[in-house]
């Protein structure tokens, strides 16, 4: 084929692409691909170890086995497999990879300087035309003590400073020097949205729209009602063509629009939608926003008043993205209560998840659910490890549509899991080995195979990847 032809035939595909993803307003198919590849590793046999499979389930001296990146069986006595790595875990506890449903690194990443602040684009008070994946930094070394805390996969989202903030992006939690080559395979990305005191502040406090809650509410159904008529638009467009329109004005496609584009992708539930909602009251406006424009709220973030509408929440199929006992920074945080999470999980139906939005708490995730366990217990419910550990695990991989992929020890799904010294949800815990695809990416045991970033290499500060 000649070079000629070559593009030819190259433009043409692109143009087709882009012609069949945007019908009906929607994003093209994915101009930003997942370059992420399962690495080659040998086959692994765990023993005798306590496995919290994410289903609710514990098992004592049980074995597992890990196979081409993937769990192959779950058990007792399994039987030798050929060539396999042996890690005898008796005294040690086994649970799927951890993930943090809400986190900023790479956006604002380490060190905190003006120049690695790209987490906000609060330029206006609607940027859904932004991907925050676009700002991922990979080398920020946040990503590596996340990982030292068993982290396996994470959603990082655009900050809280506008009322639509713009896409998220799920990541594996693996070296790598482009953030495609952490992109989560098959993930779909989020839209980030944020009510209450954040927006209102970002722009009030210019003179600029909106200045209040009412503000920021109608704020939110302009954009939604514009999304609705972009879509209107693309579908009678499409129509027309269907009819066999021949007129230049009718093969005309409705004019591109990147913002509209996240918008409309949300309405089809080809985005999910994660609102940034402290107060209970607001929640229950969100809620009943959804239903007017018909699209689903998958999580609401921070969530401290999740316990006063728990009910509410499960019924709309809501999960809840919590801290254990954050508490106070602001108006809107004052009826927190460390009993939140342990409410909210009570409900039938509830969906609990600790969540982190901070880079030094999503290194001890673990140890938050463990606060939240003993708060709950208190308050007389009965939590026992084996369900907690939903909360880190198979609940988020819910609320980020990759539950059928990740967190659970399922035969099948990826192995992404954590060898813990003791139990997770001790203080005293730490993550012995962390596998992600069932390559090992972190061994306690061995610093000098640990990830470490670019960013700190010849650190006079760091030695074999720990701070002095």
């Amino acid at each position: 084929m000649s070079h000629l032809s070559f593009a030819t035939t190259l433009t043409a595909f692109a143009l087709a692409a882009f012609v069949h993803g945007t019908a009906s307003g929607v994003s093209p198919a994915d101009p930003y691909p997942s370059t992420y590849r399962v690495p080659v590793s040998l086959p692994t046999m765990i023993r005798n170890a306590t496995v919290l499979d994410g289903l609710g389930l514990r098992m004592d001296n049980a074995d597992l086995l890990i196979e081409d990146g993937k769990i192959k069986a779950l058990g007792k006595a399994l039987p030798n497999q050929a060539g396999a790595r042996v890690i005898d875990a008796k005294g040690r506890w086994v649970t799927p990879g951890l993930i943090d449903v809400h986190s900023h690194n790479g956006v604002f990443a380490t060190p905190d300087t003006a120049g690695n602040q790209d987490g906000n684009e609060t330029t206006s008070p609607t940027t859904a035309n932004v991907w925050v994946e676009h700002g991922v930094w990979p080398q920020d070394p946040a990503f590596g003590a996340a990982l030292a805390g068993g982290i396996t996969s994470l959603q990082i989202l655009p900050g809280s400073g506008n009322l639509i903030g713009g896409r998220s992006v799920v990541l594996k939690n693996v070296p790598a020097v482009t953030y495609q080559s952490m992109k989560f395979p098959g993930a779909q990305q989020g839209l980030k949205m944020a009510c209450g005191e954040n927006p209102k502040r970002n722009y009030g406090g210019r003179q600029q729209f909106p200045r209040t809650r009412m503000g920021n509410v109608a704020g939110f159904r302009a954009q939604w009602t514009e999304a609705g008529e972009y879509l209107r638009d693309w579908k009678r467009y499409d129509e027309t063509l269907q009819k066999g329109g021949k007129t230049a004005e009718d093969a005309k496609p409705p004019k591109r629009d990147l913002r509209m584009e996240t918008l409309a992708s949300a309405l089809r539930g080809d985005i999910l939608v994660h609102v940034h909602c402290y107060r209970s009251d607001e929640m229950a406006v969100m809620l009943d926003m959804a239903r007017e424009f018909g699209f689903q709220i998958a999580s609401f973030e921070h969530a401290t008043e999740a316990y006063k509408i728990a009910g509410l929440l499960a019924q709309h199929k809501v999960c809840a993205s919590m801290w254990a006992d954050w508490w106070g920074a602001k108006m809107e945080v004052y009826d927190g209560i460390p009993e939140n999470i342990a409410m909210v999980d009570a409900a039938r139906g509830g969906c609990a998840i600790v969540h982190s939005d901070d880079p030094n708490d999503i290194q001890r995730l673990n140890q938050e659910a463990g606060k939240a366990m003993a708060r709950g217990r208190a308050a007389g419910f009965d939590i026992a490890p084996e369900h907690a550990i939903l909360w880190l695990t198979a609940n988020p991989a819910r609320s980020l549509g990759i539950l059928d992929k990740t967190g659970t020890l399922t035969p099948g799904k990826m192995a992404d899991l954590v060898i813990w010294n003791q139990n997770p949800f001790s203080v005293y815990a730490h993550a012995d080995q962390v596998f992600i695809d069932g390559n090992l990416q972190y061994d306690r045991a061995a610093p000098a195979i640990r990830p470490r970033s670019d960013f700190l290499l010849g650190q006079p500060a760091i030695e074999n990847g720990e701070r002095k």
